[in-house]
């Protein structure tokens, strides 16, 4: 083998790195910096895109949907996907059939479930109003009343992704060695002392795999509430990402928009990190 056989392998990699990755990177730290609408030239302008950003109060508000949307969404799918990972777990008929079920929303294309979702829940003609209708007790406006819009698009987000995680924590409980368990029963122990004392410490990596990649995910919220409901009612499920993508490709400030970007991700790297330091020690 050559001395330069090592380098002419790996330089695929290393050339999708600086295309891809380090150079779109580097190009909108530089964007940051400028004002330009892709057609003109880029100008100089210093500090103002932050200046901007900072005074800007429908980004701050769209960070804080983005964050409300987190509170609702995570411990939701949690919840749901580690007690459904618990029922499956068991030796029951139907268990696989049961499985690939819960799964398949995942595999679903997130825009025919968004419309989906949104013919379910329509104020005038969803089921969900037909019953509540059905049931003399009125309808809701699932998407259109400014306090319940974001939980709503939370909810259906939860119900798309939860066989993902699903898995995750079925594969986190099969790997707990069930001597554990039987040396529990032997001392007494109850189903609950031993999920506990056994199951939720032994899944400790796993819990925390779920919580930063869900935080990821629900960080990149945009499909959902920009077909659901297009950011109203009254921005009240503007999303971050919807209002850098609007601010782009809608309004073309680039300058400004990638400033958005680099700030949010900041954001990002700042939460992941308070979980990391705090949510890993207590779960």
């Amino acid at each position: 083998m050559k001395k330069w056989t090592p380098y002419l392998l790996v330089s695929p990699y290393i050339l999708h790195f600086l295309v891809f990755v380090a150079f779109p990177v580097v190009f909108s730290i530089v964007l940051t910096f400028h004002r330009w609408n892709i057609i003109s030239p880029m100008q100089y302008v210093g500090l103002a895109n932050y200046e901007h950003l900072l005074n800007d109060r429908l980004f701050w508000q769209a960070v804080w949907n983005t964050l409300r949307f987190l509170m609702v969404h995570i411990p939701l799918q949690i919840a749901i996907a580690l007690t459904l990972a618990e029922l499956l777990n068991r030796t029951i008929r139907g268990v696989a059939f049961f499985r690939a079920a819960f799964f398949l929303p995942v595999i679903i294309s997130g825009v025919v479930v968004t419309i989906l979702w949104q013919q379910l829940l329509s104020f005038n003609s969803g089921v969900l109003n037909r019953m509540l209708t059905a049931l003399a007790l009125g309808r809701i406006a699932w998407l259109d009343d400014p306090d319940i819009a974001m939980y709503s698009i939370a909810v259906m987000a939860t119900w798309k992704n939860v066989g993902l995680y699903t898995i995750l924590f079925l594969v986190g409980l099969q790997s707990v060695p069930i001597q554990y368990y039987e040396a529990a029963e032997l001392e007494g122990a109850t189903r609950w002392q031993q999920f506990r004392y056994i199951t939720f410490p032994m899944i400790n990596p796993t819990i925390f795999t779920v919580v930063v990649l869900s935080t990821i995910g629900g960080f990149s919220l945009f499909v959902e509430p920009y077909i659901m409901t297009e950011g109203g009612p009254m921005n009240t499920t503007l999303s971050a990402v919807m209002y850098i993508y609007k601010q782009a490709f809608q309004y073309y400030h680039m300058g400004y928009s990638a400033t958005l970007g680099f700030c949010f991700a900041l954001i990002i790297l700042f939460v992941v990190i308070i979980q990391r330091r705090y949510v890993e020690q207590e779960v």
